[in-house]
């Protein structure tokens, strides 16, 4: 759909001082938004003003913000749907782009207190490290996967990795039509944080592969992610200590997914190439969204 199209131009029987002002204009908005390289903290703050321009931001604005941070991932979801309507909502989709969910205790994880969300200032998404977090029987669903946004927990205990992803086109997906397949339960007291829509737990399924843990950077059995029903994927998970002899190991390949097994009772250690960089700089086939200015 093209911007155009998406734009709708105030009609002149309908103007008022505030539309006189251009506030409620849709195209000087979008002029505006994009001169400021589409700051979500400033779109928020517009879309709590008043239900116009709430509106406004929902309908047009979200889709932008996405599309100028991270173009090649939106293209690649919008082709899923004829439509071109994203599952959730287009501001469900700038959240997860750019807001750690945070962490709390589950049946499947615990941890000794709860993590808060936060905004973050840049997150990087792949969709080779999304195949790690698919397994053989789901293998040609397409997803995307940020890396874990760090978390001290303290002295005694590893680092909290908190992580996120959406699925392309998931209501056609494998990973879907296996957990109905399956007639999986949704969690009872477990609710997306972007959508509000309810999940299932990846470790009641048995669709978390070992391979997840290897592209964390954590063990096996000590991590769980959530997939919700418009496709959305958010998780948890212990990251390993890197010491500096990692930097030594020899180097295995980023590309392979494979359901490994070990000699060593499904846990394997993690070389330094092994973990997704929060920088991007090792992580094949992915895209960095970024916030411009500080995160609050």
């Amino acid at each position: 759909m093209s911007l155009n199209r998406r734009l709708r131009p105030n009609p002149p029987t309908q103007r008022s001082d505030s539309d006189d002002l251009g506030i409620l204009n849709e195209r000087i908005l979008f002029l505006v938004f994009r001169s400021m390289k589409w700051d979500i903290q400033a779109l928020c703050s517009t879309a709590s003003v008043n239900h116009k321009l709430r509106a406004i931001v929902k309908r047009l604005l979200w889709r932008e913000l996405c599309a100028h941070s991270a173009p090649r991932m939106i293209a690649s979801l919008e082709n899923a749907s004829p439509s071109g309507r994203i599952g959730g909502g287009w501001h469900t989709l700038a959240k997860l782009m750019f807001f750690c969910c945070g962490c709390e205790p589950t049946r499947n994880f615990k941890v000794s207190r709860p993590t808060p969300g936060h905004f973050v200032e840049s997150s990087r998404f792949s969709k080779t490290s999304g195949q790690s977090f698919l397994t053989k029987r789901c293998r040609g669903d397409l997803l995307y996967v940020s890396d874990p946004c760090e978390h001290q927990m303290g002295e005694k205990e590893d680092d909290l990795g908190i992580y996120r992803g959406v699925f392309k086109g998931f209501d056609k997906s494998k990973t879907r039509a296996y957990l109905i397949g399956r007639r999986v339960k949704l969690e009872e007291r477990v609710r997306c944080p972007y959508c509000g829509a309810p999940e299932w737990s990846m470790t009641t399924a048995g669709l978390v592969p070992k391979s997840a843990a290897r592209r964390l950077g954590s063990h096996h059995g000590a991590l769980e992610y959530f997939v919700c029903v418009n496709g959305h994927m958010h998780g948890s998970c212990w990251l390993v200590p890197l010491s500096s002899d990692d930097n030594e190991d020899e180097e295995m390949d980023g590309n392979d997914d494979s359901d490994f097994d070990d000699n060593d009772g499904g846990v394997r250690r993690i070389g330094y190439d092994d973990r997704t960089a929060t920088n991007g700089s090792m992580c094949s086939m992915g895209e960095e969204v970024v916030v411009d200015g500080p995160a609050k």
